[in-house]
């Protein structure tokens, strides 16, 4: 745990969320669902749902059996991920307000990642 508070928000401020607790799992997705919903790689964090406060009109779109997307209807910012049968939720890192304290730990479902971009920044890579 850290004293830190990790807060951010939407492009037009609508949509805030804060969390007390540590983010985990910090990653950079290259699936095809992520690419299309954020226009290239999706960077996150999670939190457990209980430490994650979420204040303004967030729509969800269920974007597969497993899981939904949190997105703010007036300025369109992709901001949460959340898997039906888990107890927590991702939330973007390019929404959080800096400084972040964070790094990325991992690159997942790197094999479905766009064609026009190369990965050779050394993090561990996941298929």
């Amino acid at each position: 745990m850290t004293d830190h508070v990790t807060r951010g928000s939407c492009l037009c401020g609508d949509i805030r969320f804060e969390t007390a607790a540590e983010p985990q799992g910090a990653s950079m997705c290259h699936c095809g669902q992520c690419r299309k919903q954020s226009g290239g790689i999706w960077s996150s964090a999670y939190v457990k749902d209980s430490a994650l406060t979420i204040s303004g009109p967030v729509r969800w779109f269920e974007a597969s059996p497993q899981a939904k997307r949190g997105f703010c209807g007036r300025c369109g910012s992709s901001l949460f991920w959340k898997a039906h049968d888990e107890d927590t939720t991702s939330f973007a890192l390019g929404a959080v307000e800096a400084p972040t304290g964070l790094r990325i730990e991992k690159h997942i479902f790197v094999r479905d990642k766009g064609d026009f971009y190369e990965i050779a920044d050394g993090v561990l890579q996941k298929d």
